[in-house]
């Protein structure tokens, strides 16, 4: 390896005039060159961007991922550059958790069908989330973790080369400003004759003498001082020219941003919709259910099966009507004798051999029997025929 003991010392010697002149500066014992006010403009907008950025990110990750020790894991795996593991969200545990405590009430109660719905729908918000946090890295999250990473990075790199060559430039200015200081004086102490014989007679006279010719070094150095200040104010408004290029650019920056916001927002609006249809299904379903059932065939009057379930609003509940309140839509078939399509709403076991089975969300064709019970219909799929609670459907237009 080659060591340029020229170059290290030429490094070192503008490391410390830029030390010195930075020194001199806090001190104010030196000039300071001012940028134009449209690049510090641009640079506070710059570190605004950059200060508040990072606040978004923050608070957003908090929002997507409220448990720290999760998302410390996150950050752990990205920076090893590894997968992270899957694992079931909150949402999915409890939906786990319904659903194995319905298959141990049983499927055919009304309980434990209850409960096996609100798990099934609870999965369902699960991924859900899932799929929303994942919409929301990578079209909101990541754009701006790469402005701070890249962009803003190369901006903080370019304006620390500027404040360099400002150093450069300042410190140029006053070794040219020394240097004719120097000129000056000596053509001044020059322009004094000296004394004759008494000439060597002044010792203060040769001091004064060694002194000017002191000054004179600084003084051949003017030729030098300018050029060393027309090379510096040549490098610094070039790369004030630089810093102004990518400065601007922040510009196009909260373009691109407010994009990945409409984007956020859009998922966020997408997500909640979702959630909410989940839900509102749900509630129909559940507040379709009579209000009491005969669990583990045990007699509906007792109290210790009797199950109460949240109905849903009046407009999308389906409680069982009575006969004289029946809906106009069943009066309208028992009337007519005729046959109509019914949705089934949940799945419903046969308890015997004059009765049809039934599964969630399925369409059968049903139809009024004279002298059937006024609870029951006749359902027919294909070519199954049997008996069906009228609680369990709803019949279609």
């Amino acid at each position: 390896m080659e060591f340029n003991v020229r170059q290290l010392a030429a490094d070192a010697g503008t490391f410390l005039s830029r030390a010195v002149q930075f020194t001199e500066e806090k001190f104010g014992q030196a000039e300071k060159t001012e940028l134009d006010a449209h690049l510090e403009t641009l640079l506070i907008r710059a570190e605004s961007t950059k200060h508040w950025t990072e606040k978004i990110m923050k608070q957003t990750e908090v929002v997507l991922q409220p448990n720290p020790n999760v998302r410390m894991e996150g950050f752990l795996y990205e920076k090893l550059d590894k997968k992270v593991p899957t694992r079931a969200n909150n949402h999915e545990l409890l939906g786990e958790c319904l659903i194995d405590s319905g298959h141990e009430f049983g499927p055919g109660t009304a309980y434990g069908s209850a409960l096996i719905k609100c798990g099934e729908t609870e999965k369902l918000l699960g991924s859900a989330e899932k799929e929303f946090i994942h919409s929301s890295a990578i079209n909101f999250l990541t754009p701006f973790r790469n402005f701070i990473e890249g962009d803003f990075k190369t901006i903080s790199k370019e304006r620390k080369l500027l404040q360099n060559k400002r150093l450069d430039l300042d410190a140029a200015k006053n070794r040219m400003k020394k240097a004719r200081v120097a000129d000056a004086r000596s053509a001044e102490l020059n322009s004094s004759s000296p004394l004759g014989e008494e000439y060597v007679a002044h010792f203060s006279y040769m001091l004064s003498f060694l002194h000017v010719r002191w000054l004179k070094l600084w003084a051949e150095e003017v030729q030098q001082a300018e050029t060393e200040l027309r090379i510096a104010q040549s490098e610094f408004d070039r790369q004030a020219e630089i810093t102004r290029l990518l400065l601007e650019g922040i510009g196009s920056t909260h373009a691109h941003h407010l994009h990945c916001l409409n984007d956020f927002v859009d998922a966020q609006a997408a997500y909640y919709g979702q959630c909410y249809q989940y839900m509102v299904n749900l509630q129909k379903q559940l507040g379709s259910f009579p209000s009491t059932f005969s669990n583990n065939n045990q007699p509906a009057s007792s109290s210790s099966a009797s199950v109460s379930v949240p109905s849903a609003p009046p407009a999308a509940s389906l409680p069982a009507p009575p006969p004289s309140q029946a809906s106009p839509a069943l009066n309208e078939l028992r009337s007519t004798s005729g046959t109509r399509k019914a949705r089934v709403l949940y799945d419903y076991d046969a308890a015997g051999s004059s009765e049809l089975s039934l599964l969630a969300d399925e369409v059968i064709t049903v139809s009024s029997v004279p002298g059937m019970d006024s609870d029951w219909l006749m359902g027919q799929r294909g070519n199954q025929k049997g008996k069906v609670p009228i609680t369990y459907l709803e019949l279609l237009n």
